[in-house]
């Protein structure tokens, strides 16, 4: 008598998590066993009037799994941070491996998101010129943002408190 090992193909799925908690639910997953994987993206915020630069989910609220129909996908449902499968039908459907694969790349290459970036259209929203709409030129030092605004018909560089300007793209 033999036995016969069937092999079950892994497929990577998507996972919706619940409010800001993906890292938590990827935490979990892991910590269960699952191969899990956050597309990451480090960019510059503006915290309390201060750049900073954060690191955070590309897709927010959502992960990919690698499962096999032989898996046990009971626990996803009570891991926390975790809200269902992304599914159609009432069927999860299956992520391309090569989209993952492509994200997995990126994610080792970290670039930074800058907060603004020169020739960027913004809206002034405060101060006398507030409601205005420039063009981001650049920073002079940490916090002073340079816009080009056009007023009285002519072009004037303004010096700004960089949370005073906010992107319009």
């Amino acid at each position: 008598m033999t036995a016969t090992i069937e092999f079950a193909a892994k497929a990577w799925y998507l996972v919706q998590c619940k409010a800001r908690q993906d890292e938590r639910a990827e935490a979990h997953l892991q910590r269960q066993g699952y191969t899990c994987f956050r597309s990451i993206c480090t960019r510059e915020r503006l915290l309390k009037g201060e750049r900073r630069v954060m690191t955070e989910s590309l897709f927010p609220g959502y992960l990919f799994i690698q499962l096999s129909s032989q898996d046990s996908w009971s626990p996803l449902r009570s891991t926390r941070g975790v809200s269902r499968i992304v599914a159609f039908g009432g069927d999860p459907l299956p992520v391309g491996d090569e989209l993952v694969d492509e994200l997995q790349r990126r994610n080792h290459q970290p670039l930074v998101t800058p907060l603004l970036a020169p020739g960027e259209n913004v809206r002034i929203n405060e101060g006398p010129f507030a409601e205005l709409e420039g063009v981001f030129l650049g920073m002079t030092g940490e916090e002073r943002a340079i816009v080009l605004i056009n007023l009285l018909h002519r072009e004037h560089r303004v010096g700004l408190p960089l949370n005073a300007v906010k992107s319009l793209d």
